[in-house]
This record gives structure tokens, C-alpha cells and sequence, in this order.
């Protein structure tokens, strides 16, 4: 038996807001990694990325740090100057497999940050989160550990930044700004492996006596000299920070993926 009469229709279902939330953040990382490689190779890029390339050196040198307190050679102090470039001081000589450690920290370690940062912001509340605790562990070492004028005002004032984006940005924002210094952690990291590839290598306008990959050969080939040694860590740490990259990329969009998968799952009764 049919009725006459307007048909029926089934109501349209709105996406679930996990699976837009999945897709607007990989909206927001995959143009936080196109901005930062633009930017490096405009004109002024590279002034409106300054702080961002501060906070690198402030990753590098406080990776070199972590290391010297886990191998037992102590951390002194770190400087950070107005060219970017930084300086980390050790307590006490260790021998070469330590030397090794911490020589390989800063070009190994910064990368890790940015990867980490990624990872850990999913949401808008964890990029709050996660940038205050940035903020607080820059304030403690701009406190404790960084040891010049300029490298204190640096940090501390990054440290400030950190928390006004972490407590004032809307939440779209906040993970934008998250993502986008993720992006320019692991950028910079690429960035600053070239460096090891020129012949001589500058700290604070002054020619430097060796770079950590002299260091890392000195202390695994024997030889502070030698092209090919110094060549073979530069290029090992750019393989490294490339790889680090890759895999941070493809946790977030498995991550992603299992978001806007589970309301499927869920639906089916899995």
C-alpha cells in the first residue's frame, strides 16, 4: 500500500568534527613547511624568520647541553649572538665517544624538537600546552645557562612571545603558530647543515677554530682535517634531519587518519 504525499528523505549528516579538525591541521602543516621554504629565499625572508632561526640555534645549543649533562662532562653555559650562530661549554673534558655524543647533539637534536613539537600538537589545547612549556624551559635557561647580554633578552623575550600565544590566539591560530615553528625547526635544521659545508665556519663575525663536524671527525676518524671526514657527518646529519622530518609527517597524518577513521569504526560497532 503507498501514500501519496512528499517523499521522504534521509537528513544529511554533518561530517564528524574530529575528521574536520584532522583535515583543517594538515591544511595548516602542509603551509606552515611551503611558507617557511618560501620565505628563506625571499628577499626579506630571511629578516621575518630571524627569531625563528634564534630559536634553532637556542635548540642546537641546548641538544649540545642535555648531552653534556647525560655524558657527565657538565653544562656550563650557552651563548646565542646577534648572527645567529651559538656556543655551548662543557665543564670537563670526556673522552671521544662522549666527545662524539655531544658534538652529534645539535645538528641531531634540533630536528627531534621540531618533529616532537608536530607530534604533540593535535589539537588546540595540546598546542597551548605545549608552548607554554617551551616557554618556561626557555625562561629557566635564559635564567641559568645562557650566559651573554644579547643571548638573555633573546631567549626571554622568546620565552614571552611563546606565552602570549599560548594564552591569547584563537584556537585556529594556536595550532597554526604550533605547526609553523615545528615547520621552521626542521627547515632551519636543514638549513644549518650547509654551513658545515664551507671552508671555514663564522661565530659572532669571528672565523671559528672547528665546527661540530670537525669535532665528531677529530673524535671518530682521527682527523679534525680532513674534507671528506668533516663532509661525511654534514651529510650523515642532513640524511638524519630529512628522515626525522619524514617520519614526524607521517605520524601526524596517521594520526590524523585514525581520527577520521574512528567514528566509522564506531558506527560499525568496532
Amino acid at each position: 500500500m503507498t501514500v501519496a504525499g512528499t517523499p521522504r528523505t534521509r537528513p544529511k549528516t554533518e561530517p564528524p568534527i574530529d575528521d574536520i579538525f584532522a583535515r583543517h591541521e594538515l591544511r595548516t602543516l602542509a603551509l606552515a613547511l611551503l611558507a617557511s621554504l618560501l620565505l628563506w629565499n625571499l628577499p626579506f625572508g630571511g629578516l621575518l624568520l630571524y627569531p625563528f632561526k634564534l630559536l634553532a640555534t637556542w635548540l642546537h645549543e641546548l641538544s649540545h647541553g642535555l648531552l653534556m649533562i647525560i655524558t657527565g662532562a657538565g653544562f656550563d653555559q650557552v651563548l646565542i649572538y646577534r648572527d645567529t650562530s651559538g656556543l655551548a661549554y662543557a665543564n670537563y673534558r670526556i673522552d671521544d665517544a662522549g666527545s662524539a655524543v655531544i658534538a652529534a647533539a645539535g645538528y641531531m637534536g634540533t630536528p627531534l624538537w621540531g618533529a616532537l613539537l608536530l607530534v604533540v600538537t593535535p589539537t588546540a589545547r595540546a598546542a597551548r600546552w605545549a608552548m607554554l612549556v617551551l616557554a618556561a624551559l626557555m625562561a629557566v635557561t635564559a635564567i641559568l645557562v645562557v650566559g651573554n647580554d644579547f643571548g638573555v633578552w633573546a631567549v626571554a623575550g622568546m620565552a614571552g612571545a611563546f606565552a602570549v600565544a599560548a594564552l591569547a590566539l584563537p584556537a585556529r591560530w594556536r595550532v597554526a603558530t604550533a605547526h609553523f615553528v615545528a615547520a621552521q625547526s626542521c627547515v632551519n635544521a636543514l638549513l644549518d647543515i650547509r654551513v658545515l659545508l664551507r671552508p671555514s665556519q663564522v661565530v659572532n663575525g669571528e672565523i671559528a677554530d672547528a665546527s661540530d663536524a670537525h669535532n665528531m671527525a677529530a673524535a671518530t676518524f682521527g682527523t679534525p682535517v680532513e674534507t671528506w671526514a668533516v663532509w661525511t657527518w654534514a651529510v650523515i646529519w642532513l640524511v638524519w634531519s630529512l628522515v626525522v622530518l619524514f617520519v614526524a609527517l607521517r605520524l601526524v597524518g596517521t594520526a590524523r587518519w585514525g581520527l577520521r577513521l574512528a567514528p566509522v569504526a564506531i558506527r560499525n560497532g568496532e
